[in-house]
């Protein structure tokens, strides 16, 4: 029998039901990595193709699909790869829904120092801090944490797990007066912008505003408040760089 990708996933469950006798839970993380790589590297359209029929496959023609959680950068929206699933929650870096669930928090950080007497607390908050998840402050990469804890160096860890093509890319062809704010979250200093949070693949190209949303939900930047503005209360959102750890 003839096997395809596209069905790999969806036959997975099934084998996983026939085995337990439960529909699987499908954990997809960085599903947007593949296809990030294919928008930067010129083969974006054989790799959406692929991609859309996978994901079609497994969260909708799929009678062993427990439920999904998916996670990426960019927006799993109605006008993209998922355009006919129903009954989808999206949840953003500025919505409260997960806000202790995606990073550790600064007490969790505390406690795993103190078990592995380490009294470097300072520096490790320096150096990792700076997430801010819905309204929750001080939240800490759990790649980076674990890391120092095992080898106990204050280093940059988390700016080698992922290509960073795309924000090239996007900064190389950035107008000026982008670059020039760019050079101002450089030396430290916040900044006040407008952008769709939420942007999708097919906008990158067609909104300058795109790169703060990027850098925002990849984890490059952070959101210290959002202030609304006119009639319509527009969002403007305040941003700076998270951290020592991005800024390297």
């Amino acid at each position: 029998e003839t096997c395809y990708i596209e069905d790999a996933i969806r036959n997975l469950c099934k084998l996983l039901y026939k085995h337990f006798g439960v529909n699987p839970i499908v954990l997809i993380d960085e599903y947007d990595t593949p296809l990030i790589e294919a928008y930067t590297d010129g083969y974006w359209d054989e790799m959406i193709t692929t991609c859309r029929q996978l994901f079609h496959n497994t969260l909708k023609e799929n009678d062993y699909l427990g439920r999904a959680i998916i996670t990426g950068v960019t927006k799993v929206s109605k006008n993209s790869l998922f355009s006919d699933l129903n009954n989808l929650l999206v949840a953003t870096v500025t919505d409260d829904i997960y806000t202790d669930c995606c990073g550790f928090t600064e007490q969790e950080v505390m406690d795993a120092l103190k078990c592995q007497n380490i009294d470097d607390m300072k520096k490790v908050k320096e150096m990792y801090d700076g997430f801010i998840i819905g309204h929750q402050k001080d939240i800490y990469n759990p790649w980076s944490i674990t890391n120092y804890l095992d080898k106990k160096q204050l280093r940059p860890y988390w700016a080698d797990t992922s290509s960073n093509g795309l924000v090239n890319k996007l900064i190389q062809t950035a107008p000026a007066e982008t670059k020039e704010l760019i050079e101002q979250l450089l030396k430290g200093e916040s900044i006040e912008v407008k952008f769709d949070e939420q942007i999708v693949f097919e906008q990158l190209d067609k909104s300058h505003d795109a790169i703060w949303s990027l850098l925002v939900a990849s984890g490059y930047l952070k959101i210290d408040y959002v202030e609304y503005k006119g009639l319509l209360l527009n969002p403007w959102y305040h941003i700076s760089i998270t951290n020592f750890e991005t800024l390297s």
